[in-house]
């Protein structure tokens, strides 16, 4: 990572009294999708429940970066429910989410209104009485005989102590973990290097009673921007998805195909390439108002609030997912849910290029076979009272490529909301509580747990 080993100029901070903001029983840091089930299930099975968010609003990638597709199939069933069922339904009654046409044949179930899932969120956080703090970013740990006590949030009143029991990482970073000393690991073994990320947006202008020349003329304008691009003349793109759009898309779609790669952990450079991202916006529009039926009047309608990140740190757990474990459908004593999504690699070098849309090599697992999402993954040996839910739990940086994704997020994310639960009402670290009663809980609130070894 950069500047990893660069010596820092220090300052020296005096010893303070902090105040408690608040106290609960478990503390979840980040309100994305795994962070809103696993405060969720932790608050219905009688937990007192805080949630920290550092953006306005909860759901995350799911919600502020506009990224609206659900993957739940195994090609033949659909194998994830539970709190990702019971979002869905809820979406459904207001209109804010669609099946799409192939479900359930296909890995991609659903297609959501981003801010419709703000809206299902808030609301089943909210009924099940848990504690929502937007705009706070989880700062410090502070650690008492291997437990976290408390973590320090900066407020517009000054530094905050916000105490509990347990304490459950979904920043999707690992950054509670990272900072409690959890070890973790960063990008592929080759060079280092994470996941490409994307900038979603959407258009406005598109003229639709010109959809048939724009179908004729498709395969030219894609041509034409691959040509320009390796003469250095036009910026990089995902040539599949690109493709998909330009033939398909209307007034509001979102478009998945802008690829910027880079450290999410840095600031600095996350910044510049969130700007580097947007200029690349500026540039395809430059040529498609030129080149591409009905799109001479075309402009943004929306953006993310922020770049679609897939992968950074991926905290050392009891349990590490690989790609052995994904592609052969590989079953788990410690089972929480099952996963389905494929090895989608995303090029770190930023082409725009996925294994994705690589179907010469081996990167799907059978159509009707799943593998089982292990708890071991979440939990870690430095911690006892800390679980980490979503994409910076314990993997490899193949099957991370699988495991990332929502509702694979949100499997993680009821598993141990609901076991710091059921560790707090038998007073157990979360590695004591019995797994074959967690798993009992997790069928019985409607998670699909199958296949046991």
């Amino acid at each position: 990572m950069k500047n990893s080993n660069k010596p820092c100029k220090q300052i020296k901070i005096p010893a303070s009294n902090i105040d408690v903001l608040t106290e609960a029983d478990v503390v979840v840091c980040g309100g994305g999708c795994s962070g809103v089930a696993a405060a969720v299930s932790a608050a219905r099975h009688g937990a007192s429940v805080v949630l920290i968010e550092r953006w306005p609003t909860v759901g995350g990638m799911a919600t502020n970066a506009l990224v609206n597709g659900w993957h739940r199939s195994d090609r033949k069933k659909v194998v994830i429910n539970g709190l990702v069922e019971e979002s869905a339904q809820r979406a459904e009654k207001e209109g804010w989410i669609a099946k799409d046409p192939q479900y359930p044949h296909a890995h991609e179930t659903h297609w959501f209104n981003p801010e419709g899932m703000r809206i299902v969120w808030h609301r089943m956080l909210k009924e099940a009485g848990v504690k929502i703090l937007c705009h706070m970013a989880a700062g410090e740990p502070i650690i008492e005989d291997r437990k976290i006590i408390a973590v320090l949030v900066d407020t517009k009143s000054g530094r905050r102590a916000i105490t509990g029991k347990y304490f459950i990482d979904s920043t999707g970073d690992g950054d509670l973990a990272a900072k409690s000393g959890v070890p973790f690991s960063y990008g592929r073994e080759s060079d280092g290097l994470v996941q490409g990320m994307t900038l979603i947006f959407s258009l406005d202008g598109i003229d639709p009673s010109l959809k048939k020349e724009r179908l004729k003329e498709n395969q030219r304008i894609v041509e034409l921007m691959r040509e320009l691009r390796n003469k250095g003349k036009f910026p990089q793109f995902n040539e599949g998805n690109g493709a998909h759009y330009l033939r398909n898309a209307e007034n509001g779609t979102l478009w998945n195909m802008l690829p910027v790669a880079g450290n999410p952990l840095d600031e600095e450079e996350l910044t510049e390439l969130t700007y580097e991202a947007h200029e690349k916006i500026v540039s395809y529009l430059k040529l498609w108002r030129k080149e591409v039926p009905g799109y001479s009047k075309a402009s943004v309608r929306e953006t993310g609030f922020a770049l679609g990140v897939r992968e950074s740190r991926r905290t050392s757990g009891l349990k590490t997912l690989d790609q052995h474990m994904v592609l052969d459908a590989v079953k788990h004593n410690d089972a929480i849910g099952h996963g389905v999504w494929m090895i989608d690699i995303h090029d770190p070098k930023g082409t725009g290029y996925t294994t994705y849309s690589d179907r010469g090599s081996r990167n799907m697992l059978e159509a009707g076979t799943s593998y089982h999402i292990p708890l071991g993954m979440c939990l870690n040996k430095t911690i006892s009272n800390l679980a980490v839910a979503g994409r910076c739990a314990s993997s490899t940086h193949e099957a991370h490529s699988s495991v990332r994704v929502q509702t694979h997020c949100m499997v993680m994310g009821q598993g141990v909301g609901t076991l710091a639960a059921m560790a707090l009402d038998k007073s157990k670290n979360l590695g004591g509580v019995n797994i074959k009663e967690l798993q009992k809980k997790l069928k019985a609130d409607g998670v699909y747990l199958e296949d046991m070894p």
